[in-house]
């Protein structure tokens, strides 16, 4: 019985491990198809289609693309409205939290309901976009961060990781005479930084990747973000084509510039996520099961 039950645990290792380095293999083999072929000439990426190491290394394309100055642009904008956006979003959305865990507040109930009701009814696309252009943030930074300030999902989490601190913090502050807004600052938010971490990256990733409300709010080029560029060089055939006041020198093949248009944008996620890592699963698991 013994060893039916160790033969049984053997097998669904090897089959478990087997499929999770199928799943991973699947993953990053594309990611690594995309840097290779950003670094890659024009004739191997003809001959070869499908590049896992270049044989011959080529910087052509992130020549091209940093000597345009729409994408360095459109890079600027993206890192703007991300800190700008997450700091904001952050902020607003650590206030609301810490409300929501006071007992004495007025109306709480009332309010959750409201909050978990949008998780399943809220504005969709029409009403959202005559909401934004009333209000006059059409062509505005503002009109990519304010609709979307407070993610629901993202306030439940915190709220619940804070129900998570023992009282007996709280009241010792206030025996010691300090306020509400010295008891969230200096107590619960030091306390906290698994759930910071983890809700900071899902409001910077999501920041990050504004698409949409980008093309229905921004008329003005100049303010579009590196996700809209990315669609010009991505979908839009002629890649090349984005910025007319490019080098003269002639232009490296559009595939290339295409991987290395996605690198770069994915890039800033891929260096920010190692440093929360370590918070990331504590912080979800926490804020998500406790309370």
């Amino acid at each position: 019985m013994v060893e039916s039950k160790t033969l049984l645990s053997r097998t669904f290792s090897v089959v478990n491990y087997t499929l999770l380095v199928l799943i991973g293999l699947v993953t990053i083999l594309p990611f690594i198809d995309v840097v290779a072929s950003s670094f890659t000439t024009t004739a191997e990426i003809a001959r070869k289609g499908f590049v896992l190491f270049p044989s011959e290394w080529s910087f052509a394309a992130y020549d091209y693309i940093f000597s345009t100055s729409t994408f360095l642009r459109s890079i600027a904008n993206s890192v703007g409205i991300t800190v700008v956006g997450t700091l904001f979003s952050m902020f607003i959305t650590c206030l609301m939290s810490y409300g929501l865990t006071r007992r004495d507040l007025d109306g709480k109930r009332t309010i959750m309901f409201l909050v978990v009701f949008t998780l399943l009814f809220h504005g969709f696309l029409i009403p959202t976009f005559l909401v934004v252009k009333e209000v006059g943030l059409i062509d505005s930074y503002w009109s990519l961060i304010l609709p979307v300030t407070v993610n629901a999902m993202n306030m439940i989490i915190l709220r619940t990781f804070f129900m998570a601190l023992p009282e007996g913090l709280e009241e010792s502050a206030k025996i010691d005479g300090c306020s509400d807004f010295g008891i969230l600052f200096k107590i619960v938010l030091p306390l906290s930084l698994p759930a910071l971490a983890t809700v900071s990256l899902f409001y910077a990733v999501y920041y990050w990747n504004s698409y949409i409300p980008a093309i229905l709010y921004l008329n003005d080029s100049d303010k579009w973000p590196i996700q809209v560029i990315l669609r010009q060089i991505v979908i839009v055939a002629d890649g090349l084509s984005v910025d007319n006041t490019a080098v003269d020198e002639v232009p490296p093949p559009a595939q290339s510039v295409k991987m290395a248009a996605i690198f770069i944008a994915t890039l800033p996620i891929l260096l920010v996520y190692p440093f929360l890592q370590k918070y990331f699963t504590k912080g979800a698991l926490i804020g998500s099961l406790k309370g």
